[in-house]
């Protein structure tokens, strides 16, 4: 059961300890990441030289891995970085960016599940449907399933891989393969800022680096997105204000915000 006071908790302790967060992630999403990163109180890192991937994820709280811009050389480094935040006990938060999409995307991302053990996956109702081997297609990176029709294989992928799945959508559904949590809180004009759901694994990421508990980090983590994107929609006239009001809101949101807006 998830409770205000813990979401409320996590917050004040990412913008307490401030902690690194190491993010090889895609070119169209890296300032918008990096920035939503510096938002909610955590510090950003944007490194993917195999030259030093694996001492920056040694140093890092949690380690991004974000396949949207796919190439060979990232993926050496990806698997470099992951392995290393492995032996160091850093959390792996896992986006399988347009898996199902092509034949290498979803090798490439059943490869990182298996070679850096993801302590989160998160992706949407497609792409999750598409690691567990069922025949989902996505539309570039879009997903073309509600997230209702993803848990059952959110679930199974979960208990196959060991991580908690996270399913964004409409609803947020986030798993252990046996517990499942909701979030209800969002927009619709969020779909239509490019890189959004990049910026939900990275906020999940940020929470996993203060909260061990990774069902109730990714929940909160989930939350403190949904609440953001809710509010800022109120005050934007399209997806354009909405980037940047997003991160206004999310640089203040405090404890009032969430207890006014939380949808349990």
């Amino acid at each position: 059961m998830i409770q205000i006071e813990k979401i409320i908790r996590d917050l004040h302790l990412v913008r307490k300890k401030s902690p690194l967060i190491h993010n090889i992630t895609n070119f169209v999403v890296m300032n918008n990441t990096a920035n939503a990163i510096l938002a909610v109180g955590a510090s950003p890192v944007m490194a993917h030289s195999s030259d030093e991937v694996a001492a920056m994820a040694a140093i890092a709280s949690s380690l991004v891995i974000n396949i949207g811009t796919l190439e060979a050389a990232w993926v050496e480094s990806m698997l470099i970085a992951g392995k290393t935040a492995l032996e160091n006990s850093v959390p792996v938060i896992f986006d399988p960016v347009g898996a199902g999409a092509t034949p290498y995307r979803s090798e490439i991302s059943r490869e990182i599940i298996e070679v850096c053990k993801p302590s989160i996956i998160r992706g949407n109702a497609s792409e999750i449907m598409a690691l567990d081997d069922r025949n989902a297609r996505t539309k570039g990176v879009d997903s073309v399933h509600s997230s209702d029709a993803a848990l059952e294989a959110a679930k199974a992928l979960a208990l196959q891989s060991g991580a908690v799945v996270v399913v964004s959508g409409a609803r947020d559904y986030i798993t252990d393969g046996n517990r499942v949590e909701t979030v209800d809180n969002g927009n619709p004009m969020m779909s239509r800022v490019t890189g959004m759901g990049c910026t939900a694994t990275a906020i999940v990421a940020t929470f996993a680096a203060i909260n061990r508990d990774y069902l109730e980090a990714a929940t909160h983590g989930m939350y403190i997105m949904g609440i953001t994107g809710e509010i800022a929609a109120l005050m934007s006239k399209g997806n354009g204000s909405l980037q940047m009001n997003f991160l206004d809101v999310l640089f203040n949101l405090g404890e009032d915000e969430i207890k006014k807006n939380i949808k349990l």
